[in-house]
């Protein structure tokens, strides 16, 4: 299944370059920033519905809170322990990350 109406997802941590081209071709605008602060984070999430994260971008109860349009986050690990699972839950954002950590199965997953 394509998240095809995600239209513009933000990569805000340090991921295999060639997924970028992925979500691209699948027709979603990307927009790579990397080492954000809190504030800033919030400010780019403005106008995206998805999330790309590996371990270094925390995603707060405020972060969560201020981004109106993010629907999907998703994380290249195993786990996802930066980011604040019951705000997320309140809100209805679909969060999700891979297996392994690969994140090309990550990037391919989200165009379908």
């Amino acid at each position: 299944m394509a998240f095809i109406n995600l239209q513009k997802v933000l990569v805000s941590d340090s991921l295999d370059h060639c997924c970028q081209k992925i979500l691209q071709d699948g027709g979603l605008q990307v927009v790579e920033k990397q080492n954000l602060r809190k504030e800033k984070l919030i400010v780019k999430l403005q106008d995206c519905k998805g999330l790309l994260l590996s371990s270094a971008t925390k995603v707060t109860t405020d972060v969560i809170n201020a981004a109106e349009k993010l629907r999907v986050v998703r994380r290249a690990s195993t786990s996802v322990d930066n980011v604040d699972l019951e705000a997320a839950t309140r809100k209805g954002i679909l969060l999700t990350n891979t297996p392994n950590g690969n994140s090309l199965v990550l990037w391919s997953s989200l165009v379908g």
